[in-house]
């Protein structure tokens, strides 16, 4: 259960986390044979399906109470396999988790847009996230291969497959409505004039570095970064993998007490100063100047994207139109196809609102997101209803190997305990 959805929640535990954070000391919360389960790992990944769940842990504890004892059983489960694995040697080649890291990694982009959105909601370079999540990822392949081997042999006949379907048949999920929808996505962008600006101010500072003044107090004076200014710039040290890639490239060149050139990133302009170096890291001071965008940008953007609408009100594709404009990566190639989409699954508010509002063939006025302007095709529809053994035999052939998979794992992990030491710390919960 975890892992399919670990990388969905990791940013808005980020986001949660102050408000556990008063109270918050760490420990062990349970052993597991030689596995041990920290109380952090317990809070985070409650956290995370909180957020899913749309439950608010200040108004709901009952609830977050519950979901965090189910969660501990799971990671108990977890454990439990995870010492099966060592006892029968079972392993997963390092190349299966890179792979496994990338397509998670790749999942996240589509949802956002890009790599530096990617970046931003976790707080963290593409390889960083990579490196910190490597183990935990290791992990879970590995209790995915041991459950795999257990339940290869298991299958259901159309007898199993019919008795499931007439006894739940009352409580079967519906088909969920779906939608097939297209966009075009065009990012806000600093004017050229605020561009020429930004651009102007570092090149000022940097001829006050060549003229020999202090870096850390023009650091003070002029950077824009208020989590590194206060202390003149520096950010301590940093590994490969943690900074904006075109950032590290400038700062692992320079000899100590060297200053870049204008570097530039996704957030402007910076001058980087090198104070050390160690091994494979850098302790590196900056200065930073801004991009910033304003209402003028975006009004810009707005009537792009009103011309487009009237270009494919007009007779133009829509397809070659998101091909020609759209600024999201995953998709334009596709002329914006984002697919049939169960509608309750749309994370972003405007985009379910218009699910359930365009018509077939229909396109929506342009709108913002936190992640720019987007104009939508609406394809095709198709509503909720009932599932029968006609139509859905083999969504409900799953349905019924997984009820039966789920138990057989379960009496099977119930038996594996036994010959396992398990402590649970109840001060702790």
């Amino acid at each position: 259960m975890r892992y399919q959805k670990y990388f969905r929640f990791i940013a808005g535990c980020l986001l949660w986390s102050s408000l556990f954070a008063e109270d918050f000391i760490d420990g062990i919360v349970a052993i597991v044979g030689d596995e041990i389960i920290l109380y952090s790992e317990l809070i985070q990944t409650t956290q995370g399906f909180a957020i899913q769940m749309g439950l608010n842990p200040k108004t709901q504890s009952a609830e977050i109470d519950a979901l965090q004892k189910d969660i501990l059983d799971n990671l108990i489960s977890e454990r439990v396999l995870l010492d099966k694995a060592k006892e029968d040697t079972i392993t997963v080649e390092d190349q299966q988790v890179d792979m496994e890291l990338d397509n998670k990694i790749q999942e996240f982009v589509r949802q956002l847009g890009s790599e530096k959105k990617v970046e931003a909601q976790f707080g963290m370079s593409i390889q960083r996230i990579k490196r910190d999540y490597r183990e935990e990822v290791r992990k879970q392949l590995i209790v995915q291969k041991v459950r795999a081997e257990k339940l290869q042999t298991l299958t259901v006949s159309r007898h199993d497959v019919e008795e499931f379907y007439h006894q739940m048949q009352d409580s079967l999920p519906e088909r969920k409505p779906m939608v097939h929808m297209r966009h075009i996505l065009m990012t806000i962008r600093a004017s050229d004039d605020t561009r020429t600006s930004a651009l102007a101010l570092v090149q000022e500072i940097q001829k006050k570095l060549k003229a020999g003044e202090d870096f850390e107090s023009l650091a003070k004076t002029y950077s824009q970064d208020p989590g590194t200014s206060g202390r003149g710039g520096n950010l301590g040290f940093v590994g490969r993998g943690m900074l904006y890639q075109e950032f590290e490239d400038a700062a692992f060149l320079l000899e100590k007490g060297e200053v870049s050139d204008i570097v530039e990133t996704p957030v402007g302009f910076h001058l980087i100063q090198l104070v050390d170096k160690r091994d494979d890291e850098v302790n590196v001071r900056h200065i930073l100047i801004r991009l910033e965008t304003s209402d003028t940008d975006e009004s810009r953007i707005t009537e792009k994207m009103e011309s487009i609408r009237r270009d494919i009100e007009n007779g133009a594709s829509f397809e070659d139109m998101a091909r020609q404009y759209s600024e999201d990566e995953t998709t334009r190639e596709t002329g914006g196809d984002l697919g049939w989409l169960p509608v309750e699954m749309l994370q972003i508010e405007q985009f379910r609102n218009l699910a359930y509002s365009l018509k077939a063939g229909e396109i929506s006025e342009p709108f913002k997101t936190p992640f720019g302007f987007h104009l939508v095709k609406m394809e095709e529809k198709r509503p909720a209803r009932k599932l029968n053994l006609t139509d859905d035999y083999e969504d409900i052939k799953n349905m019924t190997l997984n009820m039966k998979q789920q138990r057989v794992l379960a009496d099977w992990v119930e038996e594996l305990k036994k010959g396992l030491y398990i402590e649970i710390k109840e001060d702790l919960l």
